[in-house]
């Protein structure tokens, strides 16, 4: 009589508590509402740089209003040299000098809250992530970059962004000062908004396939072009508050990768170092459990997961503080210091701003090119 031994059967991994939040997550709202306030801040600024023009292209008739400092944070490439001339001379150039000020402040919200800039503040940024929404009402989804060209595609940005830099930092104190100095630098501001106003075919066509790009793609601009992202990403990575995961909390769903815009394995990681976070929160407001997913600082080590995270989360109030202090502060600084607005003359305004789409780029057409329609 044979005896036949029964094997244990396998035992199913016991199942995570869940355990819901207790509060309903607000990041999205109170993201939303910041990058509205700062597209509003970013239209009044452009609606009274545009009367500032027409006043001098207007030979001094009609309504006259204060040239906005504001405007320069649009020059992101002046507030590079100016910030390269200030630290190599201890000085603040005259020129542009609110450029410096709010890329420093753009730096250091990088430096302790990741790209939260990108994606809390920036206007291309905001408008970015509308078209891509609005391209997926549209189309029924976004398409995705297979990896094999997504990767390439991500290091455009970097070489215009290490283009710019060598560029800048291969220029000595004078050089930069003398560009700056140049027409060309005094109406850097007046030309951008030139290109608009008076906008080429080409340039039209090239807007419209990046408007469009950017509906079919999340984030098109923000993910393959843009040097400025690429600077605050690599500066992020200093930063103490990243997206943290905690196993223990976690349940697995899977839902914060599916609505990370970056495409990120944030389910799978317990921290993310990557440059491509932009401190979105879109991963945080998915997760279904509390303290499965928060933007923190390290942990504490303790066993009780609610007393791991205490005193370590940045909620998303807190992020829009830190934002608003970093920008508000610097902007202080700068009124309180004297170096928040260029100080010309009227009479040079008068000569350089009708003229700004005949100011050529110094050195282009030889060392008088810049005051070509000037003088």
């Amino acid at each position: 009589m044979s005896t036949q031994v029964l094997e244990p059967a396998p035992q199913r991994p016991l199942k995570k508590p869940v355990v819901r939040r207790s509060t309903p997550d607000r990041s999205q709202i109170i993201r939303r509402t910041a990058q509205w306030i700062f597209v509003a801040l970013n239209a009044w600024i452009g609606i009274q740089f545009y009367l500032w023009v027409r006043w001098y292209e207007r030979g001094g008739a009609g309504w006259q209003v204060a040239r906005p400092a504001g405007v320069e944070g649009w020059l992101p490439i002046a507030g590079l040299m100016n910030l390269k001339y200030f630290l190599a001379t201890g000085h603040v150039p005259p020129i542009h000098p609110a450029a410096m000020f709010l890329l420093i402040a753009f730096l250091l919200m990088s430096v302790l809250a990741k790209k939260a800039f990108c994606a809390w503040l920036c206007p291309v940024g905001t408008l970015s992530e509308y078209l891509w929404k609005f391209g997926r009402k549209v189309f029924g989804r976004n398409l995705r970059t297979p990896r094999w060209l997504d990767i390439p595609l991500r290091g455009l940005r970097y070489l215009l962004m290490g283009f710019f830099v060598y560029i800048i930092a291969s220029m000595s104190a004078e050089a930069l000062a003398g560009f700056m100095l140049s027409p060309y630098g005094m109406v850097a501001d007046v030309k951008m908004l030139n290109f608009f106003r008076t906008i080429s075919l080409t340039g039209a066509i090239v807007l419209g396939v990046l408007a469009l790009l950017s509906m079919l793609v999340e984030n098109f601009w923000c993910r393959y072009l843009c040097p400025y992202g690429a600077l605050m990403g690599l500066v992020s990575l200093v930063s103490p508050l990243k997206i943290r995961r905690d196993p223990e909390a976690c349940i697995d769903c899977g839902k914060c990768a599916r609505v990370c815009p970056s495409h990120l394995a944030v389910d799978k990681l317990v921290q993310i170092r990557s440059v491509e976070c932009s401190a979105c929160m879109a991963c945080v407001a998915a997760c279904p459990v509390e303290h499965g997913l928060q933007f923190a600082a390290l942990p504490r080590k303790s066993a009780s997961v609610a007393e791991r995270w205490r005193g370590r989360i940045a909620g998303p109030g807190a992020v829009a503080a830190m934002l608003a202090v970093f920008f508000l502060g610097m902007v202080f600084a700068a009124r309180a210091t004297g170096h928040w607005r260029m100080r010309l003359p009227q009479s040079v305004y008068m000569q350089l701003v009708p003229n700004a789409n005949q100011v050529s780029h110094p050195g282009m057409d030889g060392p008088d090119s810049t005051m070509k329609g000037v003088r």
